[in-house]
């Protein structure tokens, strides 16, 4: 009741659909399409008897299950050509006939319209506080540049005066078809529409009025879209792989819901994120992450932050939350719910950890990059060692391949993290052979481009394995040590720590490399046999199989 309004929600689902076989019964992710109508007007606050007018036994059924009450609607209300006002009308009349009282709000309630919320519903109602106010429908901001037709003359004109972006367009609003509210009065059989309308605005999601089958696969999509909370950070020590891994597994999630949380003392991940537009809030502490999760409620968590805590991912599961971590060595991982660790190539004997190369996620632009075609000249020579390359390889490498007598070009790529560019570049501005580049945007291009790569064992690896450019690693720490997939068997020369390795092992590696042109064709070869454009499917497949084995332990529980 609404001050002192009885109200009556009417859902009309007639068996006799034709777009959608039996729609009304049918399953929308895995409940009747009817049971999300009543739902809505059952949450509602306001509404006070919810009644199912239909000619179907079987539609009358489900109905009742779901705490609807059913009015049998008659043969001749229920054809086809049969419009919606006399139908709501027979309803209203024989549910007061049933309640010996008269209902002061009739709310007509689409069952085709699933996505609707309760509150939407309520703020409609809400709108009869107006007294001036007769009926109320349910619109959505439609704005865009339109065309119309004029039969006379047989020619298109526009429907606006000036063409400018869609936010800049007057409001536009069109019917959803999910909510008609009317005061009593207004009921007739031939209209259910007072004098004086408001409207309820809606959202986009909550506009889905199914129809076909079209409409039928957005609403299950929206229903089954998830929050997805990615927890990463960049900063000197880790690097910014852990970032565009992330950035990767966003730009995948199309039909869910993904913000990103960061540690507000890491600027150079916020920076990241920040520059491709992704939404997403910093913490201060791990206390601080956990208070702003429970504000977001998500589904999934996903800690992309290297070795996690029992105790961190312990709060995370009695939160109820589903937690995926990747690169994880620590603690954390005996909690988890699952693990991807693509980098190291063990296999622990766990069930929710999974290891190897299959697991990696490559940028989006190196799906479509040609493959390299080795051949007997070295022309480009790469320098990159990710983000930070906190021990300086990058200069250690290009001072021993000056020493040498090759003369084609080097390309140095320094990440956003590393520290003394200026100087860096001051060093060698004067040598023509040296071009410098920081946070390039096509990296792709520079591998393909390359001969031979110089880089470190960490993520980059992995894409230039799917390129096929002979490279040689050296490690940045301990860690990378472990990276076995920068082996000889998968085409990489591994010089193991680089901070271990002197200037001249340089010179005589990469002079042995340039003039060992079969060796090149067989690093090449080797990296191309490795399949590496799978690993979000891959990843996809078991983080999909695990959550509906965690959403069934819960029910259960």
């Amino acid at each position: 009741m609404f001050n002192n309004n009885k109200i009556l929600v009417v859902i009309p689902a007639r068996g006799g659909s034709k777009g959608i076989p039996r729609k009304n019964i049918r399953l929308l992710n895995n409940r009747p399409l009817i049971s999300y109508s009543i739902g809505i007007a059952r949450d509602s606050q306001y509404v006070d008897d919810v009644v199912v007018t239909t000619d179907d036994s079987e539609i009358a059924l489900i109905a009742e299950k779901f705490g609807a009450s059913v009015i049998r609607r008659a043969a001749e209300l229920a054809a086809d050509d049969v419009p919606l006002d006399p139908v709501i009308y027979d309803a209203m009349i024989q549910k007061e006939k049933l309640a010996f009282d008269e209902y002061d709000i009739v709310i007509t309630l689409q069952p085709t319209s699933p996505l609707l919320k309760p509150q939407t519903l309520d703020a409609a109602i809400e709108k009869f506080e107006d007294f001036g106010v007769d009926s109320v429908i349910s619109v959505v901001d439609d704005r865009h540049l339109s065309w119309g037709y004029d039969e006379n003359n047989q020619r298109y004109f526009p429907n606006y005066i000036e063409r400018v972006n869609r936010q800049y367009l007057p409001k536009s609003f069109k019917e959803t078809g999910a909510i008609l509210a009317t005061r009593r009065s207004f009921i007739h059989e031939d209209s259910r529409l007072g004098s004086n309308i408001d409207l309820v605005e809606v959202t986009r999601e909550e506009s889905v009025d199914i129809d076909n089958y079209d409409d039928w696969w957005i609403a299950e999509n929206y229903l089954q879209k998830k929050k997805i909370a990615i927890v990463v950070n960049a900063y000197d020590k880790i690097g910014t792989g852990h970032i565009y891994r992330c950035l990767s597994i966003a730009s995948k999630l199309v039909f869910h819901e993904a913000l990103f949380f960061m540690n507000e003392n890491h600027q150079l991940g916020v920076n990241i994120v920040d520059s491709h537009n992704y939404a997403y809030k910093t913490y201060r502490d791990e206390a601080n992450l956990c208070e702003l999760l429970r504000e977001f409620n998500p589904h999934i968590v996903v800690n992309d932050i290297l070795d996690t805590t029992e105790e961190y991912i312990t709060t995370l599961k009695n939160d109820g939350y589903f937690v995926v971590n990747f690169e994880d060595l620590g603690t954390g991982t005996d909690v988890a719910d699952v693990v991807f660790d693509a980098l190291y190539e063990h296999d622990l004997g766990k069930n929710n950890i999974f290891t190897g190369h299959k697991y990696y996620i490559l940028k989006d632009e190196f799906y479509f990059q040609t493959q390299k075609i080795i051949t007997n000249d070295i022309n480009n020579v790469l320098i990159t060692f990710g983000g930070t390359d906190p021990n300086n390889l990058s200069q250690k490498v290009l001072d021993a391949i000056l020493t040498t007598n090759y003369d084609g070009r080097i390309n140095v790529i320094l990440g956003l993290g590393y520290s003394g560019v200026e100087d860096f570049v001051s060093q060698y501005e004067s040598n023509p052979a040296v071009q410098i580049y920081q946070n390039v945007s096509n990296i792709s291009e520079f591998m393909f481009k390359a001969d031979i790569i110089f880089t470190s064992a960490g993520r980059t690896m992995y894409e230039i394995c799917s390129i096929g450019v002979p490279t040689v690693c050296l490690c940045q720490n301990d860690r990378e040590i472990t990276h076995v997939f920068g082996n000889q068997n998968n085409g990489f020369i591994n010089m193991g720590l680089g901070e271990a390795v002197g200037q001249q092992e340089i010179v005589v590696q990469f002079i042995s490399l340039v003039n060992n042109f079969d060796l090149r064709v067989e690093m090449n070869k080797k990296m191309t046999s490795i399949d590496l454009k799978n690993g979000f499917d891959n990843i996809q497949s078991i983080v999909k199989e695990k959550y509906r084995a965690f959403v069934i332990n819960n029910r259960l529980e």
